[in-house]
């Protein structure tokens, strides 16, 4: 059966992939991308919509009513917003556009990239471990046909990039040695992405996806 599928990130890493893996599976209709600069990507199956503000999207737009899928993942790394910024990316975006999809249809899979340490406790003191253990609480409780949180370690750029800061690029170095760390220290991208992608058109029955059940499946 066809899915609509519904993107966020799809400029990042990981959601680049996502994007190229939905525009060329025959299982894909359509894809509704949210960026906030158009990507320059021409497809039929593709409708980017041009996002000045994710906690003012247009709830009525008729293309929330027909999705099927989302790819949920935005994400900012530690260090290069404020507090309260951070904050707004990791926990307000993605449950507001949650909220909005749910009130239209319920029958959703949300694909949501969290990472390695997320806490559901909610009580870390790291920043990162505790918002996103807060975001997926309120994801897994809200109406969806599934839901599933992607809990990557390291993640290798398979294709070479311009890495966000001195760590990344020092990791990047030191990839070969983090390999040998065990199935829950690193993953590459495309790895990453191409089960994310496969939970999303065909299912798992896993909620939490830690780094070893992503490479168990990629």
């Amino acid at each position: 059966m066809s899915k609509n599928v519904l993107i966020t990130g799809a400029s990042g890493m990981v959601g680049g992939l996502v994007l190229d893996l939905c525009l060329k599976h025959r299982e894909v209709k359509s894809i509704t991308s949210l960026v906030r600069h158009p990507s320059g990507i021409n497809h039929d199956k593709l409708n980017e919509v041009i996002v000045d503000d994710f906690l003012k999207l247009d709830e009525d737009a008729p293309y929330f009513r027909t999705i099927d899928v989302v790819y949920y993942c935005i994400g900012v790394y530690t260090g290069a917003v404020d507090r309260d910024t951070f904050r707004m990316i990791t926990v307000d975006y993605p449950e507001y556009l949650a909220k909005v999809l749910v009130k239209r249809h319920s029958e959703i899979v949300f694909c949501f990239l969290s990472g390695a340490g997320a806490d559901r406790s909610e009580k870390s003191r790291f920043m990162f471990a505790k918002d996103k253990g807060v975001i997926e609480n309120r994801l897994s409780v809200m109406a969806f046909k599934s839901f599933h949180a992607f809990r990557p370690g390291y993640i290798y750029p398979v294709t070479p990039r311009q890495e966000p800061n001195f760590t990344y690029r020092i990791s990047r170095w030191l990839y070969p040695i983090i390999k040998l760390l065990g199935s829950n220290a690193s993953i590459k991208s495309t790895e990453l992405a191409e089960v994310m992608f496969q939970a999303g058109i065909k299912g798992y029955n896993l909620e939490i996806f830690e780094n070893r059940d992503i490479k168990s499946r990629a």
